[in-house]
């Protein structure tokens, strides 16, 4: 929370956050609930999922939620829409998810655009409230696949270059190459996610950013719980070692 209010008494335009499972560092797992918290503690920042991992979910029931959070807070909500898990291979399972669910993720993208479309009336389902909301959505991604369907149906696109800098260049060619104009957008629009670390000085900055660097070592390893008190980061100058 404080740290929204600060991005906000900063002047940044946007706070989003990711949904992730069985992270205990992470606590985004019912990622509107939060954004609701969020928005409910601040005035003028936007609140936004960065992103819904839309296969883990119906898409009526994130129109529903995202409708709720528009009732509540305006124009201020945006939607990212990814089709990662956002967890491990045992969290996979306990979410019910099935390899094959990322298959349909452009399909469930645009049942997702319908429902909250102005094109609903007179439809057996709709989304109260979501509905003719015009909530923003945008495409997250870290390869082509991403990127081509954002620019098939018209969306903003989100680059992951914290974790794909390789591609990076590509995908947004690609993207702006096969862009094609739609009622939510008449020209490519890209946003690029990047890790960032303030502090006073490079060295402290630098301190702190192990935390990251070990955080993803865990990540990779499928190593659970809170980090050890005692660290050791590997580098290429050789081992540092924190308490």
């Amino acid at each position: 929370m404080e740290t929204a209010q600060q991005a906000e008494k900063s002047g940044l335009n946007r706070y989003w956050m990711a949904e992730h499972h069985n992270m205990p560092g992470i606590a985004s797992a019912a990622t509107s609930v939060l954004l609701s918290h969020i928005g409910s503690q601040t005035d003028r920042i936007r609140i936004g999922a960065g992103g819904v991992m839309l296969p883990n979910h119906a898409p009526l029931v994130i129109a529903e939620q995202f409708g709720t959070l528009q009732a509540l807070y305006g124009d201020r909500v945006d939607l990212g829409l990814g089709r990662a898990p956002g967890t491990d291979g045992a969290t996979f399972q306990a979410l019910r998810r099935q390899m094959k669910d990322a298959e349909r993720f452009p399909q469930d993208v645009q049942e997702l655009m319908y429902f909250l479309g102005n094109d609903t009336d007179g439809s057996p389902v709709q989304a109260f409230p979501g509905a003719k909301s015009g909530i923003p959505i945008w495409i997250l991604g870290s390869s082509l696949f991403g990127a081509t369907l954002a620019a098939h149906l018209g969306l903003p696109y989100v680059f992951a270059s914290h974790f794909a800098p390789q591609m990076l260049g590509q995908a947004i060619e690609a993207y702006r190459e096969q862009f094609k104009p739609s009622v939510y957008l008449d020209k490519p629009y890209v946003m690029l996610a990047a890790n960032l670390l303030l502090a006073d000085d490079d060295a402290t900055a630098q301190y702190h950013f192990t935390s990251a660097q070990q955080s993803f070592v865990r990540l990779r390893r499928g190593e659970t719980g809170q980090m050890p008190k005692l660290l050791t980061i590997w580098t290429v100058s050789g081992a540092k070692q924190r308490k």
